[in-house]
């Protein structure tokens, strides 16, 4: 059985940092693309970054590029995101997710975290 299981993020002033973590367990990951999205009250939920769990090549959502960083490490079988200069529009709940070949869209995803809070404060 899949699980990815989410720890960190919380409460923060705006330009400070937040780090979630997520662990994954479960099956093997080679090939696929590992990910956060996050979403909002009433709204979808939305790519925010993803690395490959092979290459380790990763891909952000334009208004977090130069903020936030993905990373996975292979021996804990884990990925990382750490948020700096954070602002309130950055305030929502963090989703950890896995998808077989690489991709954006919330649908492709077929294994999901329980969620983590992100809030930042004006």
């Amino acid at each position: 059985q899949v699980q990815l299981v989410e720890s960190g993020g919380g409460f923060v002033q705006a330009g400070g940092s937040l780090r979630l973590s997520c662990a994954a367990s479960g099956r093997t990951f080679s090939g696929y693309s590992m990910s956060w999205f996050r979403q909002t009250p009433g709204k979808e939920r939305k790519f925010v970054a993803a690395v490959t769990w092979t290459a380790g090549s990763t891909y952000y959502k334009d208004s977090v590029k130069g903020r936030f960083a993905i990373s996975r490490d292979k021996v804990k079988n884990a990925i990382d995101l750490q948020m700096n200069g954070l602002n309130p529009e950055d305030t929502a709940v963090y989703y950890c997710a896995a998808a077989q070949g690489i991709s954006v869209r919330r649908q492709d995803y077929t294994y999901w975290g329980q969620g983590r809070q992100v809030t930042v404060s004006s």
